[in-house]
């Protein structure tokens, strides 16, 4: 299953990405796919063809992990 996140990189634009896996804390790097600004555009700093890249996680201060369209909605309170 692939998590569509926002990395926000020491210095740079956050990233918008889908991992395969989340990082365990053990873990050195993070390969994200389709890297992009938030909006769509491509990122100045990235090649036009590239589809994947690498960042080491010393680079980065923190990860948000968006909601998928495939998760249900949690109700909180149902009425009988």
């Amino acid at each position: 299953m692939a998590y569509s996140d926002i990395l926000h990189i020491s210095g740079e634009t956050a990233v918008l990405g889908e991992v395969d896996e989340l990082p365990k804390p053990s873990d050195g790097i993070i390969v994200v796919s389709n890297p992009r600004q938030r909006d769509g555009k491509d990122l100045h700093y990235i090649s036009n063809n590239v589809v994947k890249v690498i960042w080491p996680i010393s680079k980065i201060n923190f990860i948000e992990i968006m909601e998928s369209a495939d998760e249900e909605k949690i109700v909180g309170f149902v009425r009988e």
